[in-house]
């Protein structure tokens, strides 16, 4: 599976969502993640300790099926980061145990201004 590189922007204290769209790479049609599960992490450095992890989601059963992931991390969680620079990874591990990183990228964590 090849690795996509898709760049994103996290304010504080705020939701955040994304949704990847995974196909097949020899048929270009939708990738089927029935039987996979998976991990993300934003680090400062690839070398230094996770700031926070990401929430998968790959929906039920039948939507599994058309390759769709969203990730996420709620409020309370992105409230702890300091804004900056960070780096971040997907992976994915398939039903037989194979794991392969799918997305990485920066991501830029913003400062809100509003407080609630």
């Amino acid at each position: 599976m090849p690795i996509y590189v898709s760049n994103i922007v996290i304010h504080t204290g705020t939701d955040f969502t994304q949704t990847f769209v995974f196909e097949n790479e020899s048929s270009n049609s939708p990738l089927n993640l029935t039987g996979y599960t998976g991990s993300g992490q934003i680090k400062r450095y690839d070398s230094s300790s996770k700031a926070a992890d990401f929430t998968l989601d790959f929906g039920n059963t039948s939507q599994r099926t058309t390759g769709r992931l969203v990730v996420s991390m709620n409020s309370t969680t992105t409230a702890s980061l300091k804004a900056g620079r960070y780096f971040y990874d997907i992976r994915l591990t398939s039903s037989a145990g194979k794991i392969e990183k799918v997305v990485e990228g920066v991501v830029i964590v913003k400062q809100a201004v509003t407080r609630i």
